[in-house]
């Protein structure tokens, strides 16, 4: 993650200001509008329309791109087509941070795609940091190749749960507790960030797996962000308190529905490939939210 991070070390336009918006922002703009880039304009490209963007990876250079705004609770949700064929070592990220950069005491919602060998499957990790700490992965298999066609993948991020969607498919389920505790990730402006990087190191199986620069560039494709909620103001944002007034904030946002149950369900018998809240021998003492129910 630190390093994925370093692709944003060096953006200058993060200063850019969209005009302002409602408490609830709603955005189905432009890449143009609502995003920063960073990488090299070889490694970024757009379709005819400007609608979709190409993100490419090579041994010189990676490439990512960053909201203009912060936002506290909302829905976010991007489609992405991840990279085809020979994609060991390669990782594509869809993530939101409190910075722009991996610092000791931020907030982040992680979303990453581990590639591998061709003919074997892509894996998801999902992990949650709160002031710098995460260890809180968790990687599911997909029951599709993400290569061939763009699949929708969102957060729901509230002050009672963190959900994760593939398609509209809950995949996770962070519950936040009714006391003041130091997993849940609630008092932070986040912006959501994208990247392509190479982690040749650690990605697919272990570090054992290196990339094949000779199947470069590897490109993935995002478009159709959309994202539903409360835009951070300063000096006096409207999203320090919750309000309600907004779907992604309301009862039947703080627990997951009945047919979204079903598919939850459907998703921990079948498609769960590792959760650090069975790992004992790496938690002896398992963290305090692995006991709190995502049913509830």
């Amino acid at each position: 993650m630190a390093r994925r991070a370093h692709l944003f070390a060096g953006l200058l336009l993060i200063v850019s200001v969209l005009s302002p918006l409602s408490r609830a922002a709603e955005s189905k703009a432009s890449f143009e509008d609502n995003f920063s880039k960073s990488c090299p304009e070889t490694n970024f490209k757009t379709s005819e329309d400007g609608g979709t963007w190409y993100l490419s990876l090579n041994k010189e250079a990676g490439c990512g791109f960053m909201t203009k705004q912060r936002y506290r609770f909302g829905w976010f949700s991007m489609k992405l087509k991840l990279v085809g064929g020979d994609s060991a070592g390669v990782v594509t990220a869809y993530y939101m941070c409190t910075e722009n950069a991996a610092g000791p005491e931020r907030d982040e919602l992680d979303i990453e795609f581990l590639g591998n060998r061709t003919g074997q499957p892509y894996l998801i990790q999902t992990n949650v940091y709160k002031n710098g700490t995460g260890g809180r992965e968790m990687r599911h298999s997909l029951w599709f190749d993400p290569t061939e066609d763009f699949h929708s993948y969102s957060i729901l991020w509230n002050n009672h749960q963190i959900v994760f969607f593939v398609d509209r498919v809950p995949i996770r389920v962070y519950k936040n507790a009714n006391y003041t505790n130091n997993f849940f990730p609630n008092q932070k402006p986040m912006y959501l960030f994208s990247s392509i990087w190479n982690a040749d190191d650690w990605a697919t199986r272990g570090g054992l797996e290196k990339t094949d620069w000779k199947k470069e560039p590897f490109v993935s494709s995002y478009k159709d962000f959309n994202v539903d909620g409360c835009q951070w103001e300063d000096p006096y944002p409207a999203c320090v308190s919750t309000t309600t007034d907004n779907w992604w904030d309301q009862y039947d946002a703080w627990h997951l529905s009945k047919d979204q149950k079903n598919d939850y369900a459907w998703v921990q018998r079948n498609l769960v490939i590792y959760d650090y809240c069975k790992d004992t021998e790496r938690y002896p003492k398992l963290p305090e939210e692995c006991w709190l129910s995502p049913w509830d």
